[in-house]
């Protein structure tokens, strides 16, 4: 550790910055940086496991922040659709980056953000923190070396509930478009996005092709503007299928699964929590070990060649490309109530569940089939779209 710990700031304290915040406490701490700035458009109150320290600037402003405090590293943890222009400036101060995901929104975003690291000599973190995961390595590893075989399909699966509450939590939740500038907090976008993240990192271990095709349906409980539920085939220039099956009106809670397919059996990772099953085992078992992002990130500053960064802008620009078919997809279908089962109190914790989902998100990532695939009745024809040198088109 050099003499003089790097000077850290967050922008956008509250809501999950309250969880970067108890990152970074434990790390000023014992002196691994020191924090000098914390900025939110609502007051940035201390919590018992998250103080602020003496001295640290906290504010609403920033510009004003970064001018006055000059960090060497900066948190973004705002609505992505902010994410540029706060990066931007964080760059034009001379700071490196930790960029909550998803990191930015289009492909045109992220050409300028990767411009604009190259052109301050900054490096950006993108927070997939399960990046991280030992888990996902021996998964990988295991793919990797031939011990499932030929690797025939990855898929990912994952049923969470999510309560009319959640989208009132801000003005951006549950739209696609925010000001004019797209916004996208549907299922895969955002809460889910580390499902199809960890996907992505497989298949490029396993088949460095490029993805070419993705087939898209998206589908919602409510009138808002994007995904609650969704299903995804991404498919790679090999011809190698990504399947993603995931919903936000789940019945049984199913925390994150990835499967990877192979000829000579399968495995399955709980991203979430870390466990895995390779072929041959008859249980998932813990795999302890997870490298924090900021950890990672203050460890490349001090050793750039012999500590590379986990997640690095350049490994998210395929989860980015496929942002941009989810803007380019049409409006998701609204399922109503007679497809909908409600429970809970009617604008605060009422919950709506897909009837039959689970077993449906289930079938899909074990058989690399979309919803419309399985004769479900609510399902409709998939949107498709082709990839082909960063433009995305019908």
């Amino acid at each position: 550790m050099t003499s003089t710990p790097p000077r850290l700031a967050l922008i956008g304290a509250n809501g999950h910055g309250l969880w970067h915040r108890r990152q970074i406490a434990p790390l000023h701490a014992v002196g691994e940086l020191r924090l000098v700035g914390l900025v939110d458009v609502r007051p940035v109150e201390p919590a018992p496991d998250a103080p602020i320290p003496d001295g640290a600037q906290v504010g609403t402003d920033h510009r004003l922040m970064l001018a006055d405090t000059r960090p060497d590293v900066v948190v973004i943890c705002t609505p992505p659709y902010t994410h540029l222009p706060i990066a931007l400036d964080a760059l034009a101060a001379g700071a490196d980056l930790l960029l909550e995901k998803p990191p930015v929104l289009s492909l045109d975003e992220h050409r300028r953000l990767t411009a604009a690291l190259a052109e301050h000599g900054r490096v950006c973190q993108v927070g997939f923190q399960a990046l991280g995961s030992a888990a996902l390595a021996e998964l990988t590893a295991a793919a990797t070396s031939g011990r499932l075989g030929t690797v025939t399909g990855i898929s990912t699966v994952a049923s969470w509930q999510r309560d009319d509450a959640y989208y009132r939590r801000s003005p951006w939740a549950g739209r696609r478009t925010v000001d004019g500038r797209p916004s996208l907090d549907g299922a895969l976008a955002n809460p889910l996005a580390h499902a199809t993240m960890q996907c992505l990192a497989v298949a490029a271990a396993v088949d460095p092709s490029p993805p070419v095709l993705v087939e898209l349906e998206r589908y919602r409980v409510r009138p808002i503007e994007v995904d609650d539920t969704a299903s995804m085939r991404i498919t790679l220039d090999s011809g190698l299928s990504i399947v993603v099956a995931v919903t936000l009106a789940g019945e049984e809670f199913i925390p994150g699964e990835v499967l990877v397919h192979g000829t000579a059996g399968a495995a399955v990772l709980e991203y979430p929590t870390d466990r895995l099953r390779l072929p041959g085992e008859p249980a998932m078992r813990p795999v302890p070990g997870r490298t924090g992002l900021l950890e990672n990130l203050l460890a490349h500053r001090r050793d750039p060649a012999g500590v590379p960064l986990i997640a690095p802008l350049a490994r998210t620009e395929a989860f980015t490309a496929l942002l941009e078919v989810v803007q380019a997809a049409p409006e998701p279908g609204l399922l109503g109530p007679d497809r909908t089962v409600a429970t809970g109190v009617a604008g605060a914790d009422r919950v709506l569940t897909i009837e039959g989902v689970n077993a449906v998100v289930r079938r899909g990532a074990a058989e690399l089939a979309l919803f419309s695939e399985q004769e479900v009745p609510w399902a409709v024809r998939p949107f498709r779209a082709r990839l082909a040198q960063g433009v995305v088109g019908r």
